[in-house]
């Protein structure tokens, strides 16, 4: 996907590509390095010189960015005496060890800048300053250490250190929000640029969240915002965030990925994100030369308004940046003689001091609504279902007499491990009422399991992101005799941030049973077995090979919890993206011919009572043209009947603009330090472009008046232009991209029936 998803990013204006690079993928054992297939980073960054941008290698090697363990490896927590990111020499002497190897082979390969490579800047640490107050004079040590460790390794590119305010020279410190060009206090050195690495295009996502969202206009304000105010470098996180596959969530984070970003989880454009900051890129590129050669000077109007404006004496170089800085109230500003209108919360461009070209608030170009689509040749499903055996204290012996903490207990290989045990019960222990039944606690330290008693499921729990720890408490009838106890723990994902992560605990902690005749027993120190993985796990039936393994028994109907359930489907036709829809699951795994495309978690409900990720990504790559593998394990006791095989598409292409529009930005053109006009209309234009070289099928809704809504769901006003439908038909069905000009007398004839109102043109096609 990789050329692909690039492609997309240098069209929307990019000129550089961000990546960090990940520990615990490059090195998952220790000295047993790993720089191939989806790891080979040679390959990616030389893929992105092709394509024409520069990088910024963020090294780390923490990098947080809701990667499992914060992309350390686990063997590290295992060094006796370690202690992460902190002036501790275990974790320095690994730390180093692996930051040369990744110089290393940059070096290597070509791939810094004076080499003739694309990468311009890098990065050492990840925004230590939220945590370094907890190591006190450590922690100061080791940023100082972390530095000179960098810039000694490397010196030909300069260095960052993100949210870093005291980063030692010469690295320089650099800001991530959502706001920078307001909220960063600048470098910490008069002679360093203005840096800005994270810009938030929304929200990341852990289960249990509902949707988060950014707008495309608060994106494009913090933009020019920031370049208005000396910034050299805006990068987003994410452009795009794609998919989490396998284990390489952090704790609690949904598969899916910052799929508000631009880029969608699936590679599709996000509009009017994608475009809109497309644009925004443009106008700022149109003042490039000013912005670089010329001097600034700021006009401070009111608390909300001002003008910023950089020129060069003696030349054309001029550019101007107007901001409304008011979140509700429009504002007409004066300039050099000319008014300008401005919407609330909004900046507008000004390449020559005197064309807008741009205003972020507007957005001129077009919007698209996603749509899953139920395959119509991969749901032919045969389920079968193998249920996992529930151990006990027989073929799980105690060996300790403790439970074993959940993360040594599995060291990253699983997220589940088997805690067994016994108890002894006798006719004097057993309440005699038939409504009364003893109570078994068992207070885990994160983050979810599964009990059983004597082979029979009792129920299960689980915690949050902001929570891990929780209460496990369920009545069981336990019987006279010899009582055999069960536990699945589960994890989902290390933790990725906060001081001492080398500290942090998981798994069951304390088991007591309540309300027997005999008082309380505590069976936390009664004696535990222990079984890293599932049989299913280590057996691989996720494979051709491994489902061999088990005898597999026909899944029609609710199966028994701690089941694997498998069929073959076909590939999807077409060549759009594809997904599983996991409606009537609950939660687990799932793999398609072998690789493991992540966690699912439908039970987890948003406060607005839907899961918070339903659809999981399927990569075309991973498909065959037929008899596709699908295993699920799956811990609830639930019908796969209602699950789906999906394509997914960004055919649904939408317009809105008002008569206030600036003309498109693609109107606009520089050239001899002057701003030149491409063409001879200047009014607002809707542009409709369908993805993939599709053609526009069906004009869906058109009206040129005062319709609302929004793409999906537009609604005719009381004000319409009968024609309206006519002249887009006649303009763009059939084409891959149209464009249709905003003049009132192609709509009206020369009738306006609604002259007061302020027009709006609102149109949506299919493409096909």
């Amino acid at each position: 996907m990789w050329p692909d998803i690039l492609d997309k990013a240098r069209r929307g204006g990019l000129n550089l590509i961000q990546t960090y690079v990940f520990w615990n993928g490059h090195e998952p054992e220790k000295d047993k390095v790993n720089f191939e297939g989806r790891y080979d980073l040679v390959k990616f960054l030389k893929l992105v010189q092709e394509k024409g941008m520069y990088v910024t290698l963020r090294i780390g090697p923490f990098i947080q960015a809701e990667w499992n363990h914060g992309g350390l490896p686990y063997w590290l927590r295992e060094v006796p005496d370690i202690i992460f990111r902190s002036n501790n020499e275990p974790f320095k002497k690994y730390m180093k060890e692996y930051v040369s190897i990744v110089i290393n082979r940059m070096k290597e390969e070509k791939l810094f800048a004076p080499q003739g490579g694309p990468i311009i800047l890098a990065q050492i640490e990840n925004e230590y300053n939220h945590i370094q107050l907890a190591y006190e004079a450590d922690g100061d040590n080791y940023v100082q250490w972390a530095a000179k460790m960098a810039v000694s390794l490397y010196n030909g590119v300069p260095w960052v250190m993100c949210k870093q305010k005291d980063a030692p020279d010469p690295v320089i410190n650099a800001c991530n929000g959502r706001h920078c060009g307001d909220t960063f206090t600048g470098p910490n050195k008069p002679y360093k640029p203005f840096i800005w690495t994270e810009n938030w295009t929304a929200q990341y996502r852990v289960f249990g969240d509902p949707p988060s969202q950014r707008s495309a206009e608060d994106i494009a304000f913090s933009v020019a915002r920031f370049f208005s105010k000396h910034g050299s470098l805006v990068n987003y996180y994410m452009y795009h965030g794609g998919t989490n596959f396998g284990r390489t969530t952090s704790a609690f984070t949904t598969t899916r990925y910052y799929d508000e970003a631009p880029l969608d989880e699936f590679g599709l454009q996000r509009e009017p994100k994608w475009s809109h900051l497309r644009d925004a890129h443009k106008a700022v590129n149109l003042c490039k030369k000013s912005l670089l050669n010329g001097v600034p000077t700021t006009q401070k109007i009111s608390q909300y308004h001002e003008v910023i404006v950089y020129e060069k004496k003696e030349s054309n170089l001029c550019a101007a940046f107007i901001t409304n800085n008011h979140t509700q109230t429009a504002k007409t500003l004066s300039f050099r003689g000319s008014d300008y209108f401005l919407p609330p919360r909004s900046i507008s461009i000004l390449p020559d001091c005197k064309t807008v070209v741009f205003n972020t608030q507007n957005i001129a170009s077009q919007h698209s609504s996603r749509h899953f689509e139920k395959s119509k040749t991969g749901n032919d499903f045969k389920w079968e279902v193998f249920s996992e055996p529930i151990p006990s204290a027989k073929e799980l012996p105690s060996k300790q007499k403790l439970p074993a903490e959940l993360y040594s207990l599995l060291k990253d290989k699983t997220d589940y491990g088997w805690y067994t045990t016994s108890v002894e019960l006798g006719p004097e222990d057993i309440p005699k009422k038939s409504d009364v039944a003893p109570v078994l606690r068992i207070l885990s330290l994160g983050h979810s399991l599964q009990a059983f008693v004597n082979g029979e499921y009792i129920g299960s729990k689980h915690g949050s992101h902001e929570e891990k720890g929780f209460e496990f408490q369920k009545p069981v009838n336990f019987k006279v005799g010899v009582n055999q106890i069960a536990i699945l723990a589960n994890l989902v994902g290390l933790p990725d941030s906060g001081a001492y992560m080398e500290h942090r605990y998981a798994g069951p902690k304390t088991i007591t049973i309540l309300g027997l005749m005999s008082g309380t027993i505590d069976l936390t120190s009664n004696g535990w077995g222990h079984q890293v993985g599932l049989q299913g796990e280590n057996d691989s039936i996720f494979t051709e090979k491994g489902s061999k393994k088990v005898e597999w028994k026909d899944g029609k109907g609710k199966g028994s919890t701690i089941s694997w359930y498998k069929t073959n489907f076909d590939t999807p036709e077409g060549t759009n993206p594809v997904a599983i829809g996991m409606e009537g699951m609950a939660k687990g795994m799932i793999w398609v011919n072998g690789e493991s495309i992540g966690r699912h978690w439908m039970s987890y409900l948003s406060p607005l009572g839907k899961p918070t990720q339903s659809e999981y990504h399927i990569p075309r790559s991973f498909l065959k043209p037929k008899d596709n593998l699908l295993v699920i394990f799956e811990e609830e006791a639930i019908s796969p009947d209602k699950i789906a095989i999906l394509t997914v598409n960004r055919d649904t292409i939408c317009s809105f603009i008002t008569e206030n529009h600036p003309p498109n930005i693609r109107s606009f053109a520089s050239k001899n330090q002057k701003l030149e006009r491409v063409g001879e209309n200047l009014t607002p234009e809707a542009f409709i472009t369908c993805p993939d070289q599709k053609k526009i099928t069906a004009v869906e809704f058109a009206s040129f008046g005062d319709p609302s809504g929004f793409c999906g769901s537009f609604i005719m006003g009381k004000c319409n232009a009968p024609s309206s439908k006519k002249i887009v038909e006649q303009l763009c069905l059939g084409k891959p991209t149209c464009s249709v000009p905003m003049v009132k007398a192609t709509f009206t004839g020369g009738n306006d029936g609604c002259p007061d109102v302020v027009k709006t043109l609102a149109i949506q096609v299919k493409c096909g």
